[in-house]
């Protein structure tokens, strides 16, 4: 019997969330057309057509990034719930550091980071998500057990960085690199950890209240991301002169209003599919770029652009001269081959892990029995 003095189990949902996956997975094939851009000849990347796709393209990062605070809430919700929070934040932290590591990898591609170190602290996109999580989660860990602090706090952290974020431009110095969008950043924390808070707000929605709640959430963040478009104008004069498609609040809201109206578009989809019902090849497909996002991530940047020992990359031989028709199919191929190396990534780590947690857990034991005969001296 529960003692009457003992605090209420926070409410906990199991609902599977697809949808999430399905974001992420759509906003990284997008990411990787965004990035193929480079392929098009000059005078197509100026055209009408790009303008457009690059619209579209700016919901990329918001996406990705909303994903990520998303997950963490969720489990940090539901792991609360089920008393196994300490060992799942020590599992989130890991992979944290492993996003960290990629984003390295990805600037020493790029940068001579052993003769000029300062490039590790280059923040780009990976940087940027995993400097967010670092951020996200502690808070997230503390208040899992009570999601409606949780909610309401990261609600309110969402708010205040997407508020500050013009200020962010009168920064100077190196910490400048956090606030301010530059060449040496061109994914600082403002306005980014926004919609990192904004995806842990609704994360927490989604742990606690499942579906209906995440539901209800997202229409009002859809309503409120709509309001803040309209403002713009009103917005941009509450502050000093700043870029308004990056920093300004209104920018930010158009942003996380969208992502937010894509996410509940994709839930109305998740729920139209048959509990148990065998996934389309469409769905795995998206399924596979949205569970292995960091890979394709890299993939299918030193596909595009890094030269493959030296001689291969679709920038060396297409780069600034690909008009439409090669430009669609070799993004077919990009990906094609990006999937591909995903696929084989899953199934080596899924060898791989279970093998060096094995061997990590023997080297534990053999220093805990090590130990036993001191302590009994």
């Amino acid at each position: 019997m529960t003692s009457p003095s003992a605090p209420a189990p926070a409410p906990v949902s199991q609902d599977r969330v697809r949808a999430i996956d399905w974001l992420r997975g759509i906003a990284v094939l997008f990411m990787i057309q965004t990035h193929a851009l480079a392929l098009l000849t000059p005078e197509l990347r100026k055209s009408l057509w790009v303008g457009r796709l690059l619209k579209v393209d700016g919901l990329v990062a918001p996406a990705f990034i909303f994903s990520a605070g998303f997950a963490t809430a969720l489990l940090m919700v539901r792991s609360a719930a089920g008393g196994v929070l300490r060992e799942r934040v020590g599992r989130n932290f890991r992979r944290i550091l492993e996003v960290l590591a990629v984003a390295t990898l990805v600037n020493w591609a790029w940068f001579p980071l052993l003769k000029e170190p300062v490039w590790i602290l280059r923040m780009d996109i990976l940087q940027c998500v995993g400097v967010c999580l670092l951020i996200v989660l502690p808070v997230a860990a503390v208040l899992a057990p009570r999601p409606k602090l949780l909610g309401a706090v990261t609600f309110l952290l969402a708010l205040a960085v997407f508020a500050v974020a013009p200020l962010g431009e009168l920064v100077k110095g190196p910490l400048a690199t956090l606030t301010n969008k530059s060449s040496f950043a061109p994914f600082p924390l403002l306005p980014w950890l926004g919609f990192a808070w904004l995806g842990a707000f609704s994360g927490t929605l989604a742990g606690a209240w499942g579906r209906a709640g995440l539901i209800r959430g997202l229409g009002v963040m859809v309503a409120l991301g709509l309001a803040g478009a309209v403002a713009g104008d009103f917005l941009y004069s509450l502050y000093p002169p700043h870029r308004f498609f990056v920093a300004n609040p209104s920018n930010s809201a158009a942003r996380f209003g969208w992502v937010c109206a894509v996410l509940l578009g994709l839930l109305w989809l998740e729920g139209r599919v048959a509990v148990g019902a065998k996934p389309s090849r469409l769905r795995r497909f998206i399924e596979v770029f949205g569970t292995s996002s960091l890979s394709a991530y890299f993939f299918h940047e030193m596909l595009l652009f890094y030269r493959i020992g030296g001689v291969f990359s679709f920038q060396r031989f297409w780069g600034d001269k690909s008009g439409w028709l090669g430009f669609w199919l070799l993004l077919a191929a990009l990906i094609g081959l990006t999937f591909l190396l995903c696929i084989a990534t899953d199934r080596v780590e899924r060898v791989v892990r279970p093998g060096l947690r094995a061997l990590v857990a023997r080297v534990r034991r053999g220093r805990r029995d090590s130990s036993e005969p001191t302590l009994r001296a």
